[in-house]
C-alpha cells in the first residue's frame, strides 16, 4: 500500500490546520486590546495579501470549472479559501474595513491546458513567496499576530503549493496531453 498520498493529506491538513488555528487564535483574542489604528503600510500589506489570495482562489475556481476537480487545483483552492478566512479574522480583530473583492482572472486560466496552468502555478507561487518575503512580512513585523498569519500563508505557498504545481507540471509533461 502506498503511504505517500496519506502522508501528503496529513501534511496538507496540518498546514491548513496551522492557518486555521492562527485565525481561531486571532478571533479568540478579539477582546484583547488590538493596536489600532494600524499604520497605512500594514493595512496596505493586508489588502495586498487579501487581493492576492482572492485572485488565486478565483483563478483556481476557473480552472476547476473548465477541467473538473483536478489536483492540485482542487486542494489548493480549498487552501486559498482558508487563507482568505485567516486574513479576514485579522480585519475583524483590528476593525479594518474589508476591501471589496475584485479579482480579475487572467486569460491563461481560460485558454491554457493543464500542463500550462501548472507551469503558471509554479511561477505564481514563486512570485507569491517573493511578495511575502520582500514586501508584506517586512511591513508587518511590528505586529506578531499579523506576522504569524502572513508567515503561515507564505510557508504554505513555498512548502505546499509550489511543490504541488511542480509535481503537476512534471508528471503531466511525462504523460503528454492524455489527461486534462
Amino acid at each position: 500500500m502506498n503511504k505517500r498520498p496519506e502522508r501528503r493529506r496529513r501534511r496538507h491538513r496540518a498546514i491548513g490546520g496551522c492557518v486555521a488555528a492562527t485565525a481561531a487564535a486571532l478571533s479568540m483574542t478579539a477582546n484583547a486590546e488590538a493596536k489600532s489604528p494600524l499604520p497605512a503600510m500594514v493595512t496596505e500589506s493586508l489588502d495586498l495579501a487579501l487581493a492576492d489570495e482572492r485572485l488565486a482562489l478565483a483563478t483556481y475556481q476557473t480552472v476547476l470549472e473548465r477541467f473538473g476537480d483536478i489536483r492540485p487545483f482542487v486542494n489548493i483552492a480549498q487552501a486559498e479559501q482558508r487563507h482568505i478566512e485567516a486574513l479576514l479574522a485579522i480585519y475583524a480583530r483590528y476593525g479594518i474595513p474589508v476591501p471589496e473583492a475584485q479579482p480579475q482572472v487572467g486569460p491563461a486560466a481560460l485558454t491554457l491546458d493543464v500542463i500550462g496552468l501548472c507551469q503558471i502555478g509554479v511561477a505564481a507561487e514563486v512570485e507569491n513567496v517573493r511578495l511575502y518575503d520582500e514586501e508584506l512580512l517586512p511591513n508587518v513585523e511590528a505586529y506578531p499576530d499579523i506576522s504569524s498569519v502572513l508567515r503561515a500563508l507564505r510557508d504554505a505557498s513555498a512548502n505546499n503549493h509550489l511543490p504541488a504545481f511542480e509535481r503537476c507540471a512534471s508528471r503531466r509533461r511525462g504523460q503528454g496531453q492524455q489527461r486534462h
